[in-house]
């Protein structure tokens, strides 16, 4: 499908309490969805706050990679936006197996096209519980 770029909104319901607090293991997670999308990493910032949670973004040459946990709640934001013809869903896959996620929203926009997208690739026991796709 010939578009302008994909960006995929996803939140993770029910992760792994242990890596949601663990700054190296967000950042090695971040990192390789973005390797499992194809994605050339150019830069990063991570922070870990008091007394718990995470944040980062990788930036990326086709645009960026980013997410937020929240350990209390066992949750993940995560925003992957891809241009030059990547698709983001993968790197959705691979954190959703990586943290655990019990189930998976996510919200999808191709750029550039007018065309439906195809369901996501997820792992079979992940369960989507919402799934707009623009």
């Amino acid at each position: 499908m010939n578009t302008l770029g994909r960006h995929v909104l996803a939140e993770l319901y029910g992760c792994s309490l242990d890596l949601l607090d663990d700054l190296d293991a967000v950042s090695e997670h971040l990192r390789a969805a973005a390797e499992s999308v194809g994605a050339t990493v150019v830069g990063s910032a991570f922070h870990r706050y008091a007394p718990q949670g995470v944040s980062g973004v990788l930036l990326i040459a086709e645009s960026h990679v980013s997410v937020h946990t929240w350990p209390e709640a066992r949750y993940v934001a995560v925003d992957i936006f891809t241009c030059g013809g990547l698709d983001p869903r993968p790197g959705i896959r691979h954190l959703a197996r990586a943290f655990g996620a019990e189930s998976v929203r996510m919200h999808e926009v191709v750029r550039g096209t007018s065309k439906d997208v195809s369901d996501a690739v997820l792992p079979a026991d992940v369960t989507v519980i919402a799934r707009d796709f623009e």
